[in-house]
């Protein structure tokens, strides 16, 4: 069975008012922002902007989309790996499922996916993932503004919003049966630059500390779990670290979980001015999905840490 998961994840509010640059508010959530990045590579959103009935339809439409046919959700490819349908193969947990569209943030996006699954398209469901990718869109913009600012790099940070496209991974980990594996999803980092988790009641999630712990995550509608990936740590100079998570399951009922993963178009390269004599250049110039594609090789699963075997100097 899964650890007892302890401690749980830094919790920072963004539903303040006027949280806006430049004021008191904006300021102190940006030195908690920084800490809780640069200790542990995530924390935990407050986040408003996401209301409650948008949240119940997204996850009342994610049970339907689950439910289709076996053939009709393998229909959902991608040129990048684990972009499309991920799901009973023999590398996957067992308790895994997942789907995901492409340029999210999009009305192409979702209704691509959306005419994909259901014949003559799925209203309601293209018109609550757009949504909700958008809003979800704005708490991670706001988060690299926080960064960008903080480093004293604002002046790249238009470019990098620009060049910033939006995967929106949906998921089902079903309970575990008897003599069964809890294990929903492997540890691992994740390749792109910001994700934000979100999710249903049922609980899962552990991301583990810098001394090794299993630290637990509560969920409820208004959280949201902000991690930075492996494009970040790249970015950044390795100031902010990849969280390594997992997924472990207990009880019979499901747990439906969405991620919106930022990829940045082009190539990344560390920001002159995280360069100096006590932290030297550690990466070479790279391209994020290279990055994803890399980890995908057989010589890059292998690897403990993908970037530094990808593009470390």
């Amino acid at each position: 069975m899964g650890s007892l998961a302890f401690p749980e994840l830094p919790i920072i509010d963004f539903s303040k008012e006027n949280l806006k640059p430049g004021t008191n508010s904006w300021l102190s959530t940006c030195k908690d922002v920084m800490h809780a990045l640069e200790e542990y590579g995530c924390f935990v959103a407050v986040y408003d902007k996401v209301p409650l009935k948008l949240h119940n339809d997204l996850f009342s439409t994610l049970e339907d989309l689950f439910d289709l046919p076996l053939e009709i959700k393998r229909k959902n490819v991608s040129d990048l790996p684990y972009c499309g349908y991920v799901g009973n193969q023999p590398f996957v947990p067992s308790l895994y499922e997942g789907m995901g569209i492409t340029n999210a943030t999009t009305l192409e996006g979702t209704e691509d996916f959306s005419h994909t699954m259901w014949p003559g398209g799925n209203d309601h469901f293209c018109k609550t993932a757009l949504l909700y990718s958008k809003l979800v869109s704005e708490l991670e913009q706001m988060v690299v503004r926080m960064v960008f600012e903080s480093y004293g790099v604002d002046q790249h940070h238009d470019s990098h919003k620009e060049s910033t496209t939006y995967f929106f991974r949906m998921m089902k980990y079903r309970g575990p049966e008897k003599n069964e594996s809890d294990v929903g999803c492997n540890i691992h980092t994740d390749k792109g630059f910001i994700t934000v988790l979100h999710q249903n009641q049922v609980s899962g999630l552990e991301v583990k500390s810098k001394d090794g712990q299993w630290m637990a995550y509560k969920p409820s509608p208004s959280s949201f779990v902000v991690m930075a990936g492996e494009a970040f740590l790249g970015w950044s100079n390795e100031r902010i670290p990849a969280a390594f998570h997992r997924v472990v399951m207990s009880g019979s009922e499901p747990r439906y979980s969405v991620g919106l993963f930022s990829f940045v178009k082009g190539i990344i390269k560390v920001p002159e001015e995280l360069i100096d004599e006590e932290n030297p250049l550690r990466f070479k110039p790279f391209e994020s999905f290279g990055l994803l594609r890399y980890f995908f090789t057989e010589e890059g699963r292998g690897k403990e840490s993908t970037i530094k075997a990808y593009c470390g100097v």
